[in-house]
């Protein structure tokens, strides 16, 4: 029991870590206030906690951590851009993100009951698998490295303080994983956050807990922007975004099923149905509360291989823990003050692990012909859409401004639907 709840503690650590930044930005684009972004923060957490509860229990009953999807935060900061041409008002941008939500949960639904997740599961292929783990890593590696120098909109300049403190944490971090004395090897993730956290405070760079006023317990209120709006675009955008995000649910369903191969010998036989049915009622969790829509984060899978814990019961554990902790915006005042750039140092070493876990699942592909053409068109797509800038798609419909946006998923649909059309080549000729 000892050993189960510091590895659930570990667990709430990395969740708060990868989680905390996305409704933080997002409350600062729509100018909402302090005690507000609090309040924002909370929600959203509270709904990741939840969702991850479900997914563990009843959906693809995995340690897959639920976190703020990426592509939701490019359609929010997409519609904090139409507040005074389209809407008169952020609320009333927000009331229409809740409804999108709602509509993305009947789209993740209906995909499930038909089976067609089941056939989307059969797209993601070694090759396909290696892409998206690829572009993942190249995705964030930018956000980590910013971070990590100390970069941000009140900071143009690199910190130099501020990179040897996240220097030394991933060093350090690295140093407690490979350390043979079992309990620091398994817990140094939560050991480099603490460490992390405790030297920058030393450093003076770690920020203020918020001062702002609140009650010492809150449930998170229901469609806190108002009753939600739905419109052509949005129904449009949210059927697409579910879409795409059935695609990074899956992606990271199968490389947890690799990371888990690896450390017990058995090959994990998850229920995409199920997992499709229970991130349509995340979606619609996110909605409801007024949060940041979730989805499965394949980072996860590099947590569980950087920790060797990979128990299902330590999970569910931290995820109700992180539930109970969101009631509290005391508490959520003092998770917001975790130094930025520790958290992204201790991320740092997490994803570096996934690196390998990549080129194996490229290594397993027979056709190697066929899986380094797919590799290197499906790259350049993805990696060159992460090089446009955003304010040069604002001209679009959101549908594609919010796929151009994320060189994720554009690049790997590339590589399945690249894939797919030299293999139907190669069966007609």
């Amino acid at each position: 029991m000892f050993k189960t709840s510091f590895s659930a503690i570990q667990w709430v650590a990395f969740m708060i870590a990868s989680s905390v930044v996305a409704p933080i930005a997002i409350a600062d684009l729509f100018h909402l206030q302090p005690v507000e972004t609090t309040l924002f923060v909370q929600r959203t957490i509270f709904v990741l906690g939840i969702s991850s509860i479900l997914q563990g229990l009843f959906g693809h009953r995995l340690p897959i951590n639920e976190g703020p999807a990426g592509l939701w935060w490019s359609v929010f900061a997409i519609y904090a851009g139409f507040i005074g041409t389209i809407y008169s008002s952020g609320d009333e941008a927000l009331r229409t993100l809740e409804g999108g939500m709602l509509i993305s949960a009947a789209v993740f639904i209906i995909l499930a009951v038909f089976g067609l997740i089941e056939k989307l599961k059969n797209l993601f292929t070694p090759t396909a698998t290696f892409v998206y783990l690829i572009l993942l890593i190249l995705q964030l590696s930018g956000s980590f490295i910013k971070g990590m120098l100390g970069l941000s909109n009140e900071h143009p300049h690199v910190q130099p303080m501020v990179l040897i403190g996240s220097t030394v944490i991933v060093i350090l971090t690295f140093f407690l994983g490979s350390v043979k004395i079992r309990w620091i090897n398994q817990y140094s993730i939560l050991l480099g956050l603490a460490l992390g956290w405790l030297l920058f405070i030393l450093l003076g760079l770690a920020p203020p807990v918020s001062e702002a006023s609140h009650p010492i317990m809150a449930m998170p209120e229901i469609f806190p922007f108002g009753f939600p709006k739905i419109d052509s675009g949005m129904i449009a955008t949210a059927a697409f975004t579910a879409l795409l995000l059935t695609t990074n649910m899956i992606a990271s369903v199968r490389v947890m099923e690799e990371a888990q191969q690896k450390l017990t010998g058995k090959l994990p036989t998850p229920d995409y149905k199920r997992a499709g049915i229970v991130s349509g009622v995340n979606q619609a969790a996110g909605g409801l509360f007024g949060a940041v829509g979730p989805v499965p984060i394949s980072g996860a899978a590099g947590f569980v291989s950087a920790t060797n814990v990979p128990s299902i019961k330590p999970f569910i554990l931290g995820s109700i823990l992180i539930t109970i902790l969101s009631l509290f915006p005391k508490v959520m005042d003092i998770m917001a003050s975790i130094p930025a750039p520790a958290g992204y140092a201790v991320t740092f070493v997490i994803f570096s692990r996934m690196v390998g876990m990549a080129f194996s699942e490229f290594e397993k592909e027979s056709d190697k012909p066929l899986a380094k053409l797919t590799a290197g068109v499906s790259l350049m797509i993805g990696v060159g859409a992460m090089f446009i800038p955003p304010e040069a798609t604002k001209g679009l419909p959101t549908i594609f401004a919010s796929l151009l946006n994320n060189g994720l998923i554009l690049g790997t649909l590339a590589a399945i639907l690249t894939e797919q059309f030299i293999r139907f080549k190669q069966r007609n000729t």
